[in-house]
């Protein structure tokens, strides 16, 4: 199936891929609950020991104004209550990349180690398909990084951290559940600068390179994303104040963060399982900012605390549980591994399909 007939038959289906049947119905409601459980705690204790991480509570909620509730894009609304008792505003998380930095310090993490933590967010903003949801649930982690340390080499050492435990728990999850298949992943993630995509497919959207070079590698991690490219465009949006995308690293390229993206043959398209990077120290903050006219962040609490070099450097990211758990299990769609809420449509769909939503 070329792209074009892919993307008529999503449309058809209301902006959801159906999977051809021999991928469906595998495993009952709940095996599959049985499978998520067996999945979450086996991926959290292996990288746990592969980065030298400690659990610590994470919240729900933040306090608006604060400048430490990931906004993403900018664009995106995070839902909000007033505190009564409090007469404030709170906003529930979008992420903690930023209020990661804060614990790190606060809970005196030294160089070498970090802390991780599950994340639960709303996002009303997401356009639901078959792995976008409202409900996000990650693994939140950081690490702390010396000054010398912000390159483009321990990002990908880092990343191939992170892609051996996810190698060798599809491994475990195949042993343990032959039913679903064996291994698809490759033995190593290939990296790729967001320049490169663009000169190796400069016809292409962003989101069509990266299909196009998940497809042919199968495993990849996207680098260099929220800068600008050479030709004026942006590979994708990223908030200035948490990821680097503006130090130069190998041959000039730009960035010192990205994204890991895997073949889901379930659905026939790229799947992102982590977006991750080295943080913003106090140059990188002030020129992110400047360069997306945000300048009125500089004095809210958080941006205070990296202008003034009151938090340490850090590296870190989030790794989606339900998006890795629908892979492990060939499912074809999130739903199927998290309860969450979707449009009768959605459910009508998926259902005549035999894709039973939790």
């Amino acid at each position: 199936m070329d792209a074009k007939e892919k993307y008529d038959k999503t449309f058809e289906n209301g902006g959801l891929i159906i999977p051809e049947d021999k991928w469906l119905a595998t495993m009952n409601l709940r095996e599959t609950e049985e499978a998520i459980k067996f999945i979450k705690d086996t991926f959290q204790e292996r990288l746990v020991q592969e980065l030298n991480l400690k659990r610590v509570s994470a919240p729900i909620a933040l306090l608006a104004g604060t400048g430490i509730n990931d906004n993403l894009t900018g664009a995106e609304k995070p839902v909000d209550f007033q505190i009564k008792s409090m007469h404030k505003k709170a906003e529930i998380v979008h992420s903690l990349a930023k209020w990661k930095r804060l614990a790190l310090r606060d809970y005196g993490f030294i160089s070498g180690e970090g802390l991780y933590t599950d994340m639960n967010a709303i996002r009303t903003s997401e356009f639901l398909d078959n792995v976008h949801s409202i409900y996000v649930d990650q693994w939140d982690w950081e690490r702390i990084i010396a000054n010398n340390e912000r390159n483009v080499g321990v990002l990908k050492y880092i990343v191939r951290k992170i892609y051996n435990v996810i190698k060798e728990v599809e491994k475990v999850v195949c042993h343990r559940y032959p039913q679903i298949g064996g291994p698809f992943l490759p033995d190593n993630i290939k990296f790729v600068h967001t320049e490169d995509l663009l000169d190796k497919y400069p016809e292409k959207t962003p989101q069509e390179r990266e299909e196009a070079i998940t497809k042919l590698e199968k495993a990849v991690f996207v680098i260099g994303v929220g800068g600008e490219l050479k030709d004026g465009t942006r590979h994708e949006i990223r908030a200035a104040d948490y990821d680097d995308w503006t130090t130069e690293g190998v041959n000039g390229k730009k960035g010192l963060n990205g994204d890991i993206l895997i073949w889901n043959p379930v659905l026939g398209s790229a799947l992102e399982l982590s977006s991750m990077g080295i943080r913003v120290d106090s140059d990188t903050l002030l020129k992110q900012l400047e360069i997306r006219d945000e300048n009125y962040k500089k004095d809210l609490p958080f941006h205070q605390e990296i202008l003034q070099d009151r938090l340490p450097q850090s590296i870190g990211g989030g790794i989606g549980q339900s998006r890795l758990c629908m892979y492990y299990l060939r499912k074809a769609h999130i739903g199927e591994v998290q309860a969450s809420i979707w449009p009768d449509e959605i459910r009508k769909k998926c259902s005549e399909h035999g894709i039973k939503l939790l």
